[in-house]
């Protein structure tokens, strides 16, 4: 069997494995989900659910990568008897939302184009239309849309066709601290506007958002710390596969506890940085705009930076280029975690390396499935979605809202929770979290947490998930699900 090729540095796979967690769920989903949840209640509920569950799950699938030095479909039927199917579930969710998160990516290279184009006075500008009426435009421009979602498929294939260390290392070793930096430059300008403040306040003070009428009613704790932990197990990319495959590509000498909780720890302080970027932006530029989803990062933010004057195009071109890195890290994992099957598969039957053309083949059905959801334009252009005329109008559960929320339902409201419980169980219950101790303690290494990886992992953990897995299907299938 030909020998698998790994990250070149602890700082690269370090890089790569950010930026899958890193994603456009930082840059919308967690300041949103912060504030309408209570504020600083919601951070430190997540802080807890990210300690007793995001680490632990976390270190796991790099340890059952690590040892098995397979992906994720290999990985479970090495190591399992019961749950041996499990790698598919990541596989399969990967690739689902990979389908998705290519036209978002599509859509941000637009915004980048716009902005560009705002700065020199071009045609391909703003054209002194608002953020809702471009964004409209776009989204009823069916060729536009595939045009640039399939720019973005093809630049998450060159990638990976570079393989590990020659694509995914190189672009996150320098496009992660890219990102940082941008966010930063956007940050020190987004502070310095008036009534920025009350960015800040809706994401900090318990309670503000109600009290200022900015959400209707607080919500209770449950639905919290459902928020919280839906949030926190999709904004680390856990459950997708993604973490295994690339714990299988970690030399045995790294400390897989350490660089465990350094992904966990850096994941949370982008999202912070990315709410710091947006929200107060929001607030002080656009108070009536969307604090969620593609119109806030689609139309309110386009509208703050319209409304920047003539340094606005500028920081539009800076804030979009960080959203295009922060999808590229994220869609180049998902993508390696479905070709990565292929080539392991390929590699023990003596075929050799078939990486490119199994990336060129993924990529085709990614491909197929990202034109779908452009041409449907988030249900802007009346294109058929599976189960929705299977209800009455008023009662359309939002899983078949449109074609992308059809494919996020499918990965991220069943597969990925589903995964990560059924993993849990496994570590816990069959083959026991000794097999996550001697992984993590290669080559001298020490796992100083074990007792308490090995309490959550048999017992808080899985109710966690559980508790995760119940709430999404309650917030995709609404009405349809109690």
């Amino acid at each position: 069997m030909e020998e698998r090729k790994g990250f070149g540095s602890n700082f690269g796979f370090l890089m790569a494995a950010v930026g899958s967690a890193v994603g456009l769920g930082n840059i919308w989903g967690f300041p949103n989900k912060m504030g309408a949840n209570g504020g600083f209640t919601f951070l430190i509920i997540y802080l807890i659910l990210a300690a007793i569950c995001g680490f632990i799950v976390m270190l796991g699938e790099l340890a059952i990568g690590r040892k098995t030095g397979a992906g994720a479909i290999k990985a479970y039927k090495v190591l399992s008897k019961k749950f041996k199917w499990v790698g598919w579930l990541g596989v399969a969710s990967a690739f689902f939302i990979l389908s998705f998160y290519c036209a978002l990516g599509g859509y941000c290279i637009k915004y980048v184009v716009l902005n560009f184009g705002n700065l020199i006075n071009a045609g391909f500008g703003s054209n002194g239309l608002s953020g809702a009426d471009v964004f409209g435009g776009f989204m009823t421009n069916q060729l536009e849309g595939v045009i640039f979602g399939l720019i973005f498929v093809a630049i998450t294939m060159i990638i990976v066709m570079g393989g590990v260390g020659g694509g995914i290392e190189k672009v996150c070793s320098v496009g992660m601290p890219a990102l940082f930096v941008m966010l930063v430059i956007c940050i020190v300008r987004v502070l310095t506007l008036e009534n920025a403040v009350d960015g800040l306040k809706y994401m900090f003070v318990p309670g503000w958002a109600v009290a200022n009428g900015v959400i209707e009613e607080a919500p209770n704790l449950f639905s919290v710390i459902s928020t919280a932990g839906g949030q926190m197990f999709f904004s680390l990319s856990i459950g997708m596969g993604a973490m295994i495959t690339y714990g299988s590509y970690l030399n045995k000498k790294e400390n897989l506890e350490k660089n465990a909780l350094i992904i966990v720890i850096m994941d949370t302080l982008i999202a912070l940085c990315a709410g710091l970027c947006v929200i107060p932006a929001r607030f002080a530029l656009d108070p009536t705009g969307k604090l969620g989803g593609p119109s806030l990062l689609f139309v309110t933010m386009q509208n703050v930076f319209d409304r920047m004057g003539s340094v606005g195009p500028i920081f539009g071109i800076i804030f979009y280029l960080l959203v295009v890195f922060a999808a590229i890290s994220s869609s180049i994992s998902l993508l390696e975690t479905v070709v990565a099957h292929f080539v392991d598969k390929a590699q023990d039957e003596g075929k050799g390396d078939k990486r490119k053309s199994y990336s060129l083949i993924t990529t085709i059905f990614v491909a197929i499935l990202c034109v779908i959801v452009c041409l449907d334009g988030l249900g802007s252009n009346g294109v058929w979605v599976p189960f929705q005329h299977l209800f009455a109008p008023d009662a359309i559960p939002t899983f078949c809202d449109c074609w992308l929320d059809f494919f996020d339902c499918i990965s991220e409201g069943i597969m990925m929770p589903l995964g990560g419980l059924l993993m849990t169980l496994m570590l816990g219950w069959e083959t026991g979290p000794d097999l996550v101790k001697e992984e993590s303690e290669q080559e001298g290494n020490k796992m100083k947490s074990f007792g308490y990886f090995k309490f959550c992992v048999k017992f808080i953990t899985p109710l966690c998930m559980a508790l995760i897995l119940y709430g999404q299907l309650k917030d995709f299938f609404g009405g349809l699900f109690v």
